[in-house]
């Protein structure tokens, strides 16, 4: 009888050890930054809602020979500055993202106890900035996209914690980030109440890995000061290294993940 008590304490400790060591045990870091939106005049990348308004290649720009004379060309103080294009900041209504009534989740699907079961896990602790011309949506710009991970919950507090631990390590990684780099399938102009689908070409950066993502945009212009809508976007764990650590009754975690940002944005 005392053999099998100090088994069974044995294999209680090693268990506990074992959780201990992939982060199920252990507390995750507390969310330290307060996020606000990045300017889109400072670092965040323009994005051209349509091909003709992009920047000529440098490939395509006349030889020196084509040039007529020097005095063509304009003075170096005439020229416009990068984070000038592709619109002036006063053509633009900057809309900020309300992280209040905002939110970002990521689902997979796994077997939990020998049953199906999907994993949803969310935020409300995003931020960015929307620039849109209503009348020349050519110029429409979207910003650094932050995101901080150590706000991610599920519903359960052993996954929380793997998750924060172990998959994204957010100790070391509290946010993640998309940088924007290109807007498709925008029209010319849009008015208030219209609904319009495109997609945002950009880079997300999950811990320390940087991967190309396209998101599915549906947003809509709900006044002249909001613009609601979401962006979904499919990734593969391997694709940015996010392993699944073993525990007792979970199996067959998917690759893939989706993510989801549902978004309220007002001006003003």
């Amino acid at each position: 009888m005392l053999k099998m008590y100090f088994r069974i304490t044995g294999l209680i400790l090693l268990l506990a050890m074992g959780l201990t060591a992939c982060g199920l045990l252990s507390e995750p870091a507390a969310p330290v930054t307060t996020l606000e939106a990045i300017p889109l005049g400072n670092t965040a990348t323009p994005a051209q809602a349509q091909p003709a308004t992009q920047a000529p290649n440098p490939t395509d720009v006349p030889a020196a020979t084509d040039v007529a004379v020097a005095t063509d060309v304009p003075a170096a103080t005439d020229i416009p500055a990068a984070t000038d294009a592709p619109a002036a900041a006063s053509d633009l209504t900057i809309y900020t993202i309300d992280g209040s009534n905002s939110q970002v989740s990521f689902q997979l699907d796994e077997v939990l106890r020998n049953q199906p079961n999907t994993v949803i896990g969310t935020t409300s602790d995003v931020a960015g900035e929307v620039g849109v011309n209503m009348n020349d949506l050519s110029t429409a710009q979207v910003g650094v996209i932050q995101i901080n991970a150590r706000s991610l919950l599920t519903d359960n507090n052993f996954r929380n914690r793997a998750i924060q631990n172990d998959i994204l390590n957010t100790s070391a990684y509290e946010l993640i980030t998309f940088t924007p780099t290109a807007i498709n399938g925008l029209p010319a102009s849009a008015s208030v109440g219209q609904t319009l689908n495109f997609t945002i070409d950009g880079d997300l950066t999950i811990r320390d890995v940087t991967q190309p993502v396209t998101f599915q945009v549906t947003a809509t212009a709900a006044s002249p000061t909001q613009i609601t809508g979401s962006a979904t976007a499919t990734i593969n764990r391997s694709d940015f290294n996010l392993t699944i650590p073993s525990v007792p009754n979970v199996a067959n975690v998917t690759e893939e993940v989706q993510l989801t940002i549902n978004f309220v944005a007002n001006s003003g």
